[in-house]
């Protein structure tokens, strides 16, 4: 046999020792999970072994806490916190059959397999055998608790979201717990039906397409042709409420990944998109390649850009990120509560050299993929305190296709509970200023 020949792995041990690996990124060493999954180690995994690593590593991070305390109950006292093997393995047992349905004979056998690799946390196998056993067999029913749901949030985001959202923070959190499903953003929007058509997906409301089963992007019809790119229906709201940009100056400010610049650029608008990061506009450039638009792209600090007004302003402001939980379950172990107003800060000088960006006249467009209103309504609010040539343009439900999708000022504010039924939504808040000629 060659030595590059896969080797067998009859028990299914590589995809879970990778996600041991992320886990342990997250956890251990406060790496996001997205840099975690780019380890060369990862490489070397088959590309249906990185989908299921990935997979099982979420879960993991989705439900540690409520596991954490559910396996506590059949220990005496806590593991030694150098076995980080032991803890993850057993933690990852107790999410395949809770949160993944897994069979518990084989999950429970591969976090003992795994614990026996690790020189520090082999004596502790049996330990972690009988604590698995006990744990996943609760686990189905336990998990499913809405106390346990409720404790998949750090204490202070749980807090923020019912001081922010009441009775629906439960179900906010419930939501979060699950696969985002893949929305497609077309290049031109006249062609819903042909490509919902061909792709299988359904047209939403707001005229993204969601595709209704999985699928392999990068070799699906249209992706070579640049026809669509995946966006979530509720990221590609906001370039949609600067209007019709047609030959019109338009600034994405914070712009990477792009997915608003390609709108934008598709709109017909002739655009500069600013990010202070290189490498992630240099994934907007391949997209702009891949589907022929156009875009002058600058490397700047958006804080300090200058350039001539531009008549349409975007500003995707940084923020907690506490919309897109349900893509990126590592963000509540990355995230703080001193966050939260040390980001707002930032928001506030981004949208004032926003709008000095902003012509006579000319509308801009704040958002953030933020649950907390500190992050959006608060900043919106503060912005027209101190600024008296800003006037908030109220969104009228045609421009989103849901009525339900607008605040009572006239403000975007979508949330993962939403749209239940149809897989949901990212947590989104935009408003609309109109500058005064």
């Amino acid at each position: 046999m060659a030595d590059d020949a896969p080797r067998a792995d009859p028990h299914g041990l590589k995809p879970r020792r990778a996600a041991l690996s992320l886990v342990a990124a997250v956890l251990d060493e406060a790496r996001s999970l997205d840099a975690a999954k780019a380890d060369p180690a990862l490489a070397r995994l088959s590309g249906p072994e990185k989908a299921r690593a990935g997979d099982l590593a979420s879960a993991v991070l989705r439900w540690v806490r409520p596991i954490d305390a559910l396996a506590a109950e059949f220990m005496r006292r806590p593991l030694d916190a150098r076995a980080t093997t032991a803890r993850d393995a057993l933690r990852l047992a107790v999410a395949e059959v809770g949160a993944l349905g897994a069979a518990p004979h084989a999950a429970v056998d591969a976090a003992v397999r795994l614990t026996k690799e690790d020189r520090r946390s082999a004596p502790l196998a049996g330990l972690v055998n009988a604590v698995a056993r006990k744990a996943a067999l609760a686990a189905p029913r336990r998990l499913a608790t809405p106390e346990a749901i409720a404790a998949t949030a750090p204490a202070w985001l749980a807090d923020a979201l019912r001081a922010a959202w009441g009775e629906a923070a439960a179900a906010i959190l419930a939501a979060q717990l699950a696969d985002a499903p893949v929305d497609l953003t077309l290049r031109d929007p006249a062609e819903a039906r042909r490509w919902a058509d061909t792709l299988g997906a359904e047209t939403l409301p707001t005229g993204s397409l969601r595709l209704m089963r999985p699928a392999q992007l990068t070799t699906s019809p249209g992706y070579a042709e640049g026809a669509w790119w995946a966006q979530d229906a509720a990221a590609a709201i906001p370039a949609r409420l600067l209007g019709d940009v047609r030959a019109r100056r338009a600034l994405d400010l914070c712009a990477a990944p792009g997915g608003k610049t390609l709108q934008l650029a598709a709109a017909g608008a002739r655009v500069t998109a600013v990010d202070a990061s290189a490498e992630r506009l240099a994934r907007l450039s391949e997209n702009l390649a891949r589907t022929g638009l156009s875009a002058a792209v600058a490397v700047a600090d958006a804080l300090a850009w200058r350039a001539d007004p531009f008549e349409a302003v975007l500003l995707d402001a940084p923020c907690t990120a506490t919309g897109t939980i349900r893509r990126h379950p590592d963000l509540p172990h990355l995230k703080r509560a001193s966050d939260v107003g040390a980001l707002a800060a930032l928001q506030d000088r981004l949208l004032d050299a926003a709008w000095a960006l902003t012509a006579p006249g000319g509308l801009m467009v704040f958002c953030t993929c933020s649950l907390l209103p500190e992050e959006g309504e608060a900043r919106s609010d503060a912005f027209l305190r101190r600024t008296p040539d800003a006037a908030l343009q109220p969104i009228a439900a045609d421009e989103v296709g849901d009525a339900a999708l607008i605040d009572e000022a006239g403000r975007l504010r979508t949330r993962p509970d939403l749209w239940r039924a149809r897989g949901g939504l990212d947590g989104f808040f935009a408003a609309r200023f109109r500058k005064a000629a």
